[in-house]
């Protein structure tokens, strides 16, 4: 358990940094579902101790993916 809330805790903690990095270009529902879908293709994975690294490197480049599609 104590787990779980620890990854839930870093997950928030991306979001918050991802909305910082990114509030020129993006809005925050945009922020959340970015990490979200990320988030989300790590759920079957059984080591989730660098699922918080991986899912912010992955919502990272889904934002910059669509910042450059508006450029």
């Amino acid at each position: 358990m104590a787990d779980k809330a620890r990854e839930e805790d870093a997950i928030r903690a991306i979001v918050e940094r991802l909305n910082n990095a990114f509030k020129a270009s993006h809005s925050p529902a945009e922020v959340e579902a970015a990490v979200a879908k990320a988030h989300a293709s790590f759920t079957d994975r059984p080591v989730r101790e660098f699922v918080p690294v991986l899912v912010e490197r992955q919502a990272r480049s889904i934002l910059n993916d669509h910042s450059a599609d508006e450029a």
